[in-house]
């Protein structure tokens, strides 16, 4: 149904196909949902982000509903600065650095003994693998995470070994991740 080749190029699309000269709550979350019928969960950018873009194209914004949603979805989810941008599974390369960030905020929530925080992780971390595609580099991600979410105390050593395995060398080749 959607003719746009990318998330940017689809936010605009929706709002060309809402027919609304301003913007506010009711077109915001259209769009949301749009893109996370598209892209998924992890995709939907912030309200606010979403008002700039749409304002850049010549949108005239209705200020107050637009906050006010932004406002709502960041008091009710206190975990947002954490988590915002921290998966970017696109390549074996930036989900190394995915995980290493995930490692610090984990590390970081034990030691607060933050349950919430940890079972967040857990829960995203699971939403996002859940998400990947079936290509042969998402199979490895998912093997991945999965690994981290088992054991994060071993997973850099387990990844150590598994980048000198033939395996790994075949499917990727041996400068992957250098």
């Amino acid at each position: 149904m959607w003719q746009s080749k990318n998330k940017r190029d689809l936010m605009i699309e929706v709002w060309e196909e809402l027919d609304c000269e301003n913007v506010g709550r009711a077109e915001i979350e259209a769009i949301e949902e749009v893109v996370r019928d598209v892209y998924g969960e992890q995709a939907v950018e912030s309200p606010m982000k979403i008002a700039r873009l749409l304002a850049d194209e010549g949108a005239e914004l209705r200020h107050s509903e637009i906050m006010s949603l932004f406002v709502e979805r960041y008091e009710a989810e206190p975990y947002t600065a954490e988590f915002r941008n921290i998966f970017r599974l696109g390549s074996l390369r930036n989900t190394l650095s995915s995980i290493r960030r995930l490692e610090n905020l984990r590390r970081k929530f034990a030691s607060d003994n933050d349950k919430e925080g940890l079972r967040l992780i857990k829960e995203r971390t699971i939403n996002a693998k859940r998400d990947l595609k079936q290509t042969p580099e998402d199979r490895e991600i998912a093997q991945w995470l999965t690994i981290w979410l088992q054991t994060p105390d071993a997973f850099e050593h387990w990844l150590l070994l598994r980048k000198r395995s033939a395996d790994f060398k075949q499917r990727f080749g041996e400068n992957e991740l250098e």
